[in-house]
């Protein structure tokens, strides 16, 4: 399935006019939502702290869609650097319809191993960032009488997943938070949670030598312990995911608010 050629679900002018701002998009599937997004229409500005990363992403967007496309290095868990950044960037390009919060998740382990100062990045860099980002932009999406914010969390928000204690809480927590804005937003504003479930991406890659290196087991015992809980018995595509979130950024997507969709080829016990 090629979803940014002849499988591409959407129409190339779904988000035409709109300007995405698209966080944590060097790589996985922020990346992808950023390729997605721009091959629907949008302008997307893509921001991370790798700007050689960006660079390049921006110049493989060109050839996506016919959007204007630029980067935006920033490092998230720096609060006065996003204070500054966003006027600049709303100055620039105007003002952002579209927000998905992504970062980088915390390492896996036990929750007990985490001591208190362990929270302080993962939480700077996801909720602290993602609030400060959506105090920022709202204003802007009130008056263009259109808004998406799109957070990219975990299937953990509704079964806990084991040995990942620290992001099992921050993405609850993000859930929460998101949950908790769909009642004030104005009513031109959604806020909804993507859900990804065992996706291909070098965050599964890496959760999964931390496994090995815990427990001794191979590589291929890890994944295949995982693919034994997907229905669908495969790893989802982060292009997959890419195309929920652009739904959720679609006009047509303007009744679903508060939701958190799981993207997990099935995993999910939960109803």
């Amino acid at each position: 399935m090629d979803l940014l050629g002849d499988d591409f679900p959407y129409s190339n002018t779904a988000l035409k006019g709109k300007h995405a701002l698209v966080c944590g998009a060097s790589k996985g599937i922020g990346r992808a939502t950023a390729m997605m997004m721009a091959k629907a229409g949008a302008n997307v500005t893509v921001c991370a702290r790798n700007a050689a990363s960006l660079a390049t992403l921006c110049d493989e967007l060109s050839h996506l869609g016919g959007g204007e496309h630029a980067p935006l290095a920033l490092d998230l868990e720096d609060q006065d650097a996003i204070q500054s950044a966003i006027p600049l960037l709303l100055a620039e390009r105007g003002m952002v319809h579209v927000l998905v919060n992504n970062a980088a998740g915390p390492p896996g382990g036990p929750l007990l191993a985490n001591v208190l100062t362990d929270f302080e990045a993962p939480f700077k860099r996801h909720l602290h960032a993602a609030h400060t980002l959506t105090q920022l932009l709202v204003p802007g999406m009130e008056a263009e009488g259109y808004g998406r914010i799109i957070q990219i969390i975990s299937t953990s928000v509704k079964e806990p997943i084991p040995n990942i204690g620290l992001s099992n809480t921050l993405r609850g927590a993000m859930a929460s938070w998101a949950k908790t804005l769909s009642r004030e937003l104005a009513p031109c504003i959604t806020i909804n949670n993507v859900l990804p479930g065992f996706t291909d991406t070098d965050r599964l890659g890496s959760l999964a030598s931390s496994i090995q290196e815990r427990t001794g087991k191979s590589l291929e015992e890890v994944q295949s312990g995982w693919l034994g809980q997907v229905p669908i018995e495969r790893l989802i595509d982060p292009l997959e995911t890419a195309s929920a979130l652009t739904f959720l950024a679609l006009p047509a997507s303007g009744g679903i608010r508060g939701v958190s969709l799981a993207v997990d080829g099935g995993r999910l016990r939960s109803i």
